[in-house]
């Protein structure tokens, strides 16, 4: 199987025409450049801080817009920020883009490009990891144990818990989840903080990590081929910036 950032399928192209897209109708009626505020989870499976370092492909640059890149810890952040107008364009996931409508009652929230997929035939997944040679030899030992997700309500933290609640297992129930950023995954399974981590690239191919640990589950025995994260715009920003139509 092939590892990092082949397992994901994105375009820087198609990355620079969304920024041009979400630009053009107010910036050219502008005199000075339309700044759009972008949002970023983790590298490379997001990809606008790639294609920021890379500006002499993003046609306009400049000239008729800016762009500005913002760390979330995972997807359900992102909802408040395109909320409270903070945010002009967000990766969403397929667990947050629906609560941003129903919960967050953003009607008017527009999937602009796509940005990542997991599990494709052929291509890694994100990863699910217990200490390597510990207690937890199946799901089913997960029960009374402590979980470490990104992000409540984030795309790998839905692929947690529905694998468990295949085995009958559910949170807050029968198990506790405790939210820690990717980085210190590592840290929190190498302390016994958490008796299983979320592990997203490049973290999860950290040669420290693999050698202590194992992988249980992955996303894609959850929920096979999903849609995990795309780029989603308001059509009428509350700080008046159009991203869509």
């Amino acid at each position: 199987m092939k590892q990092g950032i082949d397992r994901r399928q994105f375009s820087l192209g198609g990355t620079a025409a969304s920024a041009a897209f979400a630009a053009s109708r107010r910036a050219q009626a502008q005199a000075t450049p339309l700044k759009i505020r972008v949002g970023w989870v983790v590298v490379p499976a997001s990809t606008a801080p790639l294609v920021l370092e890379k500006k002499d492909i993003l046609k306009h640059y400049g000239t008729s817009y800016t762009a500005e890149a913002t760390r979330f810890a995972g997807t359900p952040p992102v909802i408040t920020a395109l909320a409270a107008g903070e945010l002009d364009i967000g990766p969403l996931a397929f667990s947050s883009f629906g609560l941003a409508i129903q919960n967050a009652h953003m009607d008017d929230l527009r999937v602009i490009r796509d940005e990542i997929q997991d599990g494709v035939p052929g291509y890694g997944s994100n990863e699910f990891m217990v200490l390597d040679g510990g207690p937890v030899k199946t799901i089913a030992d997960l029960k009374g144990k402590v979980l470490a997700t990104n992000a409540m309500g984030s795309a790998v933290d839905i692929a947690m818990r529905a694998m468990l609640r295949r085995s009958g297992l559910e949170a807050n129930k029968d198990y506790t989840i405790v939210e820690a950023p990717f980085p210190a995954m590592r840290a929190m399974l190498a302390e016994k903080k958490a008796d299983l981590v979320s592990a997203v690239p490049p973290f999860s191919l950290d040669p420290d990590l693999r050698a202590m640990s194992r992988t249980l589950f992955t996303q894609k025995d959850a929920f096979g081929v999903t849609q995990l994260t795309m780029w989603a715009a308001r059509t009428l920003e509350a700080g008046g910036n159009a991203c869509a139509t």
